[in-house]
């Protein structure tokens, strides 16, 4: 059972984190999932977001903090 709790521990600071990050990069003009390339399909009551260079710019940067962890 200890186990577990440390487990939701680090997943519930890695939460807290990633809002963190995402309220320090909004404050800074970037808008994640309004990026130029991410397309916005609207017609009629539907949108559909398709967050293509939201998506490659995050896996990027998770990439290398995950590499930057790694070493």
């Amino acid at each position: 059972m200890n186990e577990i709790g440390k487990v939701l521990i680090v997943i519930g600071s890695l939460i807290v984190l990633i809002g963190f990050a995402v309220l320090v990069v909004d404050r800074f003009g970037i808008h994640l999932g309004r990026l130029p390339g991410d397309i916005i399909y609207r017609k009629g009551n539907t949108t559909i977001y398709f967050p293509i260079t939201t998506s490659i710019v995050l896996s990027v940067l998770l990439s290398l903090i995950l590499w930057l962890f790694k070493r």
